[in-house]
């Protein structure tokens, strides 16, 4: 394989492979002692085409072995053009996969399947449609999400109606393979999630976290115009097929996350993983030969006041090497409180010794200190406020502000940066999920920033991030040229 040329903004702590295009997180299942995470990818080169399913899998969340492409398009098949979104389950000694099957030919993606049963190093396609035709009155139809619920097998199905209502469509089977058409699970015309955000016209990649007869339902809105927008979630019950949900609102705060799948774990927890998009301009992704990544995996559980929940799998506190900054104190200005490598997870508690000061953090990633990305709180809005507009002297990545509700006069929060990614969690179970492109070199700089009488109160720990590591079982070992992630 050819050498890749450096790239600072590579992740080492995300999956994704050395190089080329990917997109949404598929087929998540626990097999055979394995954590499967499979994803939109196009083997070809770094724009959304050629759609095949790349495929890593796991023991443990951290060591990760690259299988062999998962699903590629069948020539003159029912999916030519493309092996779209989806899920896996698993049944008994075999892994199956229900996708869509794109052509451009027809307008809707209509469910197909493959199966592996040598815990997904091979897969043999159906060959033709599970379920041929979409209900009538649809106008999308797309990624099939399957679960296995008191005995019986359940399907969602994301759509678009032409009445102008936004559907997860449900289907049941006793056996995986003859589908009843039970309805919409839940339907709902658009409605305003956030400022400038609604809940769309049509829904993609619908999930379905389920506990204790309560749920939430995660849909990713999408505009025939506009295409993907944001994710949101409704959680509430079902009752005889039915989806009785609260209000939607957004399940992540930062505005390059979508398409989230979830993995039920054998120990009982929720675990989701999100696509992460680049928020760059496409001549700089093509020039860099590779976009998108998954974010971290996630544990997501349902709050007793209805509220989805966020924080990163505890297993990756074992990708926290030394500790690079520990630091606490009160500043009404500046204070540097050390550096970190370009991956890093940081834990803080910023608390305004005054009502209504503010004050943050800020990551300084260049020399002269006019490149950074700042954190900062905004009392009289309530909100922790993440602002991007200097994070990159490169004309070439986008900025913006973004903000993520933090009630209160103080806050604690958990930040995860691997080179061009943030993730944000606070202890309310939001996040916030961003893409930035630093120049500068590492190491980079944290600041505590004081605004205010009073000041700042300050507590910030830090870890430089060791990398996932990653083996390959594809024929050939991964270019992992200056990725950082690992072979053993």
């Amino acid at each position: 394989m050819s050498v890749l040329p450096a790239d600072p903004h590579r992740p080492v702590a995300h999956l994704r492979p050395p190089r080329n295009w990917i997109n949404d997180p598929n087929g998540l299942a626990f097999h055979d002692g394995h954590y499967h995470v499979c994803f939109q990818y196009n083997p070809y080169g770094p724009e959304h085409a050629h759609m095949h399913w790349g495929h890593f899998r796991s023991p443990d969340l951290l060591a990760w072995e690259e299988l062999p492409v998962a699903l590629t398009p069948t020539p003159g098949g029912e999916d030519a053009d493309g092996c779209f979104s989806g899920n896996a389950v698993s049944d008994g000694d075999r892994l199956v996969a229900f996708y869509s099957a794109f052509r451009t030919d027809r307008w809707a993606q209509p469910v197909t399947t493959a199966e592996s049963r040598d815990n997904g190093v091979t897969w043999t396609p159906r060959g033709s449609l599970l379920i041929p035709d979409p209900p009538e009155g649809t106008t999308m139809y797309r990624d099939p999400y399957v679960w296995r619920e008191a005995g019986r097998w359940r399907m969602l199905v994301g759509s678009a109606l032409a009445d102008g209502r936004a559907a997860a469509l449900l289907y049941e089977s006793a056996d995986l393979e003859r589908w009843e058409y039970r309805g919409p699970f839940l339907d709902r015309a658009p409605q305003p999630v956030a400022p400038g955000a609604d809940t769309g016209l049509g829904w993609e990649c619908p999930q379905y976290l389920h506990t204790d007869g309560r749920g939430a339902l995660i849909l990713s809105a999408w505009d025939p115009e506009l295409g993907p927008r944001r994710t949101v979630v409704h959680s509430g019950r079902e009752e005889n097929g039915r989806f009785r949900a609260g209000a939607p609102a957004l399940l992540d705060h930062g505005p390059d996350f979508y398409a989230p799948a979830l993995l039920h774990a054998p120990d009982g927890r929720w675990l989701l993983w999100g696509w992460s998009w680049e928020a760059r301009d496409p001549e700089w992704v093509r020039e860099a030969g590779w976009a998108g990544l998954l974010t971290l995996p996630r544990e997501v559980t349902l709050a007793d006041d209805g509220s989805v929940r966020q924080r990163p799998a505890a297993e990756l506190l074992a990708l926290r090497g030394g500790r690079a900054v520990t630091a606490a104190g009160v500043t009404d200005g500046t204070a540097v409180l050390g550096t970190v490598s370009g991956s890093f997870d940081l834990t803080a508690r910023l608390e305004p010794r005054a009502p209504g000061a503010a004050g943050g953090l800020r990551l300084v990633t260049s020399a002269d200190g006019g490149e950074y990305l700042d954190l900062r709180l905004d009392p009289a809005a309530g909100e922790l406020v993440v602002d991007r507009d200097h994070a990159s002297l490169d004309a070439g990545a986008h900025g913006g502000s973004y903000r993520v509700p933090c009630p209160g006069a103080s806050v604690e929060l958990r930040l995860v940066v691997d080179r061009s990614v943030a993730e944000v969690y606070l202890p309310s179970g939001r996040t916030l999920t961003l893409r930035f492109y630093p120049t500068g070199g590492a190491p980079w700089r944290i600041e505590a920033r004081g605004g205010g009488e009073g000041g700042l109160g300050y507590a910030v720990s830090a870890w430089d991030l060791r990398p996932y590591t990653v083996r390959s079982l594809a024929g050939a070992a991964p270019d992992l040229t200056d990725t950082g992630l690992v072979r053993p």
